[in-house]
């Protein structure tokens, strides 16, 4: 029952990243505010479901759930701020180009 419950956690983090990863692409057929190219969905993919996967092994492997709330948390803030330098260059290194 576990085993099947871990299974359906991990099918809905790959459908929303998945479905989260569509909107730019649906996007950029409508409007040409969006312009991602092929190594920008790279970058997110790897992002998104590093970020996903890290999550789920957290989720699977540590007991106490202050503790995986408090992992997860850090592992999405990491990811927020690794977005914003690199769509913004919030801290001026030279992923965001500068």
């Amino acid at each position: 029952m576990i085993m099947m419950m871990q299974n359906k956690r991990l099918t809905a983090i790959m459908f929303t990243v998945t479905f989260l990863l569509l909107i730019p692409l649906i996007a950029m057929q409508f409007t040409e505010e969006v312009n991602w190219s092929f190594s920008d969905f790279i970058v997110a993919g790897f992002l998104l479901y590093g970020t996903g996967m890290l999550c789920e092994f957290v989720l699977r492997k540590v007991t106490k759930i202050q503790y995986r709330i408090a992992i997860c948390a850090v592992i999405l803030l990491l990811l927020l701020l690794v977005w914003a330098e690199l769509a913004v260059g919030i801290f001026g290194t030279p992923f965001a180009g500068s």
